[in-house]
Formats: C-alpha cells, sequence, structure tokens
C-alpha cells in the first residue's frame, strides 16, 4: 500500500510513503547476484528510458509474487519503492503494456535459449551448483482461446495447438515446456515447444545437443549422466547416446525384455537392500518407502544396458486395484464356465475325462481347476424288485472347484510392484553407481516435476492472455528465470545447513532441515517500509526466525532499508 496525502502524511515538510515490499528485496538481491539486469541489457539493445533488464527484473518480481497478472505491470509497480527493488527510481507508467511488448519482442529476436543459458550458466558458477546428475522433462501449459493463426510445418514459430495433455485437458490448446535442471531441481536449459510434439523426439533433440548445453558449464562428456523417464528409450535416442553419454532412465513396459527381468528377479528372490530414500519423515497416511533393487541386464537393439529391477514397498494403489478387478473377472469367467460344464452329462467316460482335462488345463496363470468324474445313473421305470431300482444307463458328470493359484498370485503383486532402471553407468572404477546409487539419481526427476508445479501454480502464473507465439516463447523464458531464482534461494539455505550442520525455522514452532523458497516466503510476509523523504525504516525490526533466514542466504539486514545501485 502506498500513501500519496502529504499534508496528514509528512514529516518535517518530508512525504511519507509506505511500501509492503515483503520478500521482494531478497529476489533483487539474487538477481544482482547473476548480473539478470546487466547480460539482459548487454544482450539486448535498446534506446528505451528504461532498460530491457529492469522490465525483465519487473516481470520476475511480479510473478514471484503471485498477486497480479503480467499484463498489469505498472500497476503492480505503482504499489512499490522501485528505487529499493530496481536500483533507482522508475515511473510506473514506464512498465505499460507497450514498453513490455517491445522488450519482449527483441528478446524473441535475440533467442529466449541464448539469453537463459548465459544467465543459468552464472548461476551454476556463481553459487557452486553441482551439475552431476543432468534431469529431462517436458510439461504442457494449457491456453484458453482460439489461437487461430497457422505457421507453416517448417516454421521456428511456436505453434500452439492440440496435443497430449498432460493435465487431461485435451479440449484445450498448449504449448510444451521443456528443461534441463541439475542438482535435482536448478533448471540450466529451458525451451517452449510445440503443443503436439512427442517427448521422444523432444529428447533425441536434446541429446544431440546436449554436450554444447553442458559444454557451457565446462562439462565434457562422461562428466554428468542425463537422466529421462521412459520416452527416452527408443532406437534413434539410444544410437544418439552412444558410449559417449551416461545416461539413467525407465524401461518402458511396452518392451519384452522389461517383462523378463521383472520375473527373473522375483523367481531369484535375490535382492539388494536398498533401504529408504525419502528425507522426509513418514506420517500416517504416507508411510516411507522401502526398497529394494535386483541387478541384470537387458539386449537393445544388439547392445547390452544394465537394468535394475527396483522393488518398492509402496505400491501403486491403481496398479494393485487393477489385479484386483483383474483376478476378480477371471475368477467369474472360470466359474461360469465350470457351471456350465457341470450341467453336462455324458454318454462315456472317455468323453467326461477329455472335457475335465480340458477344464483343468484352462489357460489361467492364476486359478487351478479340480475336477472330478461322478458317475449318473438313469433307472429304468417301474417299481424296484426287492427294493432296488434296476439301472438301465450310467451316465457321467463333471465336478469342478476353483483354486487360487497363491503362488502365481504373490508373484504377480510383487512383479506389480517393480519398475527396471536402464543404465550404461559403469559398475566399476572411479565413475561406477551401484544399485542405490542409480535408484537415487534417477529419483532425483522428481525435482524437476516439483519444478514444473511451479510453472502451473495459479498463484505464480495467471492466465496467458498473449496471442503471439512469439511472446508465448519469451514469457517461458521469464518464468524459467523466475524459477531459476526461487531454487537458487532454497539452494543457498539447503547449502547452508549442510555447511554448518544448523537447521532453519520451518512450520509452525518447528524446525527444519530442508526449507523451501515457500517457507521463506511466508517468514517475511508483512514487511513494510516507511520512506521519509530519502530515508527508510522498517515498521518494525526483523525478528529473530527473519534474521536467520538472511543469515543462510548471506543477505545483509540493510537490503529492506538501502537502495544498492547496480
Amino acid at each position: 500500500m502506498r500513501l500519496f496525502a502529504e499534508k496528514e502524511n509528512s514529516v518535517g515538510g518530508e512525504k511519507i510513503e509506505l511500501y509492503n515490499v515483503n520478500h521482494l528485496p531478497i529476489i533483487r538481491e539474487f538477481a544482482i547476484k547473476l548480473d539478470l539486469v546487466e547480460v539482459i541489457n548487454q544482450m539486448i539493445p535498446c534506446k528505451m528510458d528504461v532498460e530491457p533488464g529492469i522490465i525483465f527484473l519487473g516481470l520476475i518480481m511480479d510473478t514471484l509474487s503471485g498477486r497480479t497478472p503480467l499484463y498489469r505491470l505498472d500497476e503492480f509497480f505503482e504499489q512499490q519503492d522501485t528505487e529499493l527493488l530496481l536500483g533507482r527510481e522508475i515511473l510506473p507508467e514506464y512498465f505499460a503494456d507497450h514498453n513490455v511488448a517491445r522488450v519482449i519482442d527483441k528478446a524473441y529476436e535475440i533467442g529466449t535459449i541464448k539469453i537463459f543459458s548465459e544467465i543459468a550458466r552464472r548461476g551454476v558458477s556463481v553459487f557452486g551448483v553441482k551439475t552431476k546428475h543432468v534431469s529431462f522433462d517436458t510439461t504442457s501449459i494449457n491456453v484458453f482461446g482460439d489461437y487461430m493463426f497457422n505457421p507453416t510445418e517448417d516454421s521456428e514459430v511456436l505453434k500452439i495447438t492440440h496435443g497430449y495433455s498432460k493435465d487431461h485437458r485435451p479440449d484445450l490448446k498448449q504449448f510444451l515446456i521443456s528443461m534441463l535442471c541439475v542438482d535435482r531441481n536448478i533448471p540450466v536449459f529451458g525451451k517452449t515447444e510445440d503443443g503436439n510434439a512427442s517427448d521422444k523426439k523432444i529428447n533425441n533433440d536434446v541429446l544431440s545437443s546436449i554436450s554444447k548445453h553442458m559444454a557451457t558449464h565446462n562439462l565434457k562428456p562422461g562428466a554428468f549422466i542425463y537422466i529421462a523417464d521412459s520416452a527416452m528409450v527408443t532406437e534413434e535416442n539410444l544410437k544418439v547416446i552412444g558410449d559417449q553419454t551416461l545416461f539413467i532412465s525407465r524401461l518402458p513396459a511396452t518392451y519384452n525384455e522389461c517383462d523378463r527381468v521383472i520375473k527373473e528377479a522375483v523367481l531369484n528372490d535375490q535382492w539388494i537392500d536398498v533401504g529408504v530414500l525419502a528425507l522426509t519423515k513418514p506420517t500416517q497416511n504416507r508411510p516411507v518407502a522401502q526398497y529394494k533393487a535386483f541387478e541384470s541386464e537387458v539386449s537393445l537393439y544388439g547392445k547390452s544396458y544394465r537394468a535394475i529391477v527396483i522393488h518398492s514397498s509402496a505400491h501403486d494403489k491403481r496398479r494393485q486395484k487393477k489385479i484386483d478387478r483383474e483376478l476378480k473377472a477371471e475368477q467369474k469367467l472360470l466359474e461360469s464356465q465350470c457351471k456350465e460344464i457341470g450341467k453336462k452329462e455324458f454318454f462315456c467316460q472317455k468323453d467326461a475325462e477329455k472335457a475335465a482335462n480340458a477344464l483343468g488345463k484352462s489357460n489361467s496363470k492364476y486359478y487351478v481347476t479340480r475336477t472330478q468324474i461322478k458317475e449318473i445313473p438313469k433307472y429304468k421305470k417301474g417299481r424296484p424288485k426287492d427294493g432296488v431300482r434296476e439301472v438301465k444307463e450310467m451316465r457321467y458328470g463333471i465336478v469342478s472347484q476353483l483354486e487360487e493359484n497363491k503362488e502365481a498370485i504373490v508373484r504377480l503383486r510383487k512383479e506389480s510392484g517393480c519398475f527396471v532402471l536402464i543404465s550404461n553407468v559403469p559398475k566399476e572404477g572411479e565413475e561406477r553407481y551401484d544399485s542405490r546409487g542409480i535408484l537415487k539419481a534417477y529419483k532425483d526427476q522428481h525435482g524437476i516435476e516439483q519444478n514444473f508445479s511451479f510453472l502451473k501454480d495459479p498463484a505464480i502464473v495467471n492466465a496467458i492472455f498473449l496471442k503471439k507465439p512469439e511472446r508465448i516463447e519469451v514469457l517461458g523464458l521469464v518464468l524459467l528465470l523466475s524459477l531459476l531464482i526461487w531454487r537458487l534461494i532454497e539452494h543457498s539455505m539447503r547449502k547452508y545447513i549442510e555447511d554448518t550442520n544448523e537447521d532453519l525455522p520451518g512450520w509452525k514452532k518447528a524446525r527444519t532441515e530442508r526449507p523451501t523458497s515457500f517457507m521463506l516466503v511466508t517468514k517475511f510476509m508483512g514487511i513494510m517500509v516507511i520512506k521519509i523523504g530519502n530515508e527508510r525504516r522498517l515498521n518494525k525490526p526483523l525478528t529473530p526466525q527473519q534474521k536467520e533466514y538472511l543469515s543462510a542466504l548471506k543477505v545483509k539486514e540493510k537490503i529492506f532499508i538501502k537502495p544498492r545501485e547496480r
């Protein structure tokens, strides 16, 4: 909130202004550490009154404030201390839509990948980010509206169209965002993709140029491990990988080799105990998962790879329910067959035995049909002689009983809790990874999925009103830059805990060893700056908890009251 009344809100003739800055000065400090404004100013030539770097910083701050749509940037800065946050006092009207649009169009001409890669490279260097594990994934972003433009097939313009919706909204058009992350969830490469682009094809494009991308971080092939989901495992992608790039992925269940090694693992029952990987404490509703592994090999397209069969105690509930449904349906079918054959009578015992054998040898793996031949006498008409009815002829029937093949069903349930990781990471030598290391590296993929949750959070990303695909591509750049700063803040806090063995204030009155950026934001809600003339002060002193967070981030308290020249 900003107060403009000069008479009632003045001291000694100096105007008093009040700003609710919350965590935004921290965002500013991390942008300064990345040289974000300077890098963008150097890459995007412009003669406007406000530099392109400042426009981008404003967009990032608005994104991470989570309060207003990006198309109202001028309204957002009417309520902000621009000198404190941006380094110099800037009139809100400089952030009008036409100025922002001009900068966005220039950024598209320069190249969003080029801009983001340069700033991400600085982030990795400045913050000492680990780059051993490189995770890749894609997500879809829905848009509302017609988007009737039809770029040609060979056009490089982003195509917003219908495609496979990961949000289960096939009725909406979409575009994709692909991302490479290091150290679990810190993005180092990102790109907007066509709405109907294939993950397999995107993987191939990334693999074809990943050495180039990672070389910007001074990494040679073999010095990093490429981690991706099952869409990576295709003949073309494995050919591109060759022997130069180390990788870890999930073997799709559509491959026969996947089913074979899972059965091999369950039958051999020689598991390696991996234990618990989760760092969060278990709850009653979310018990901790226990893992065990079985080492084997698979052959794909004439080449052998390591295959690590992983069994999780946290069985997929949907998969278990599917098994229950399938078993129940099979049982019902077999019972119906038994009932039908039980109604039949055979004139010959051999015919009855033949039918019983056929029923007992049904194709069911999970049920056994026990059969028995019974005699069915047919009596002559008339009264019994000496109390005994005379048998005219003997017919034969089948009595059947259905039993579960408990061993096979247990094996099926065990197999359902398994998945297969495929890798060319060696088991011996300096670059060796054991089964636990392979699984732990693959589980880092969860970090990139958290990033996608960030990109889709309505509190972060409001409805997309841009109609030009070029501008939507630059919006993707803004989101990626915001995400980069968000994750670097989190990385800094966790690095502090790792180095000092200290913890930080968590939710409520608890302490935590896994602080998040969102947790930090909640701690700094309500921070207000009072500006009297050119002097600033806080409406109340920072709390011990807030000071702890600033110490962990290596940020000084004066960022809330002292503008910092860039």
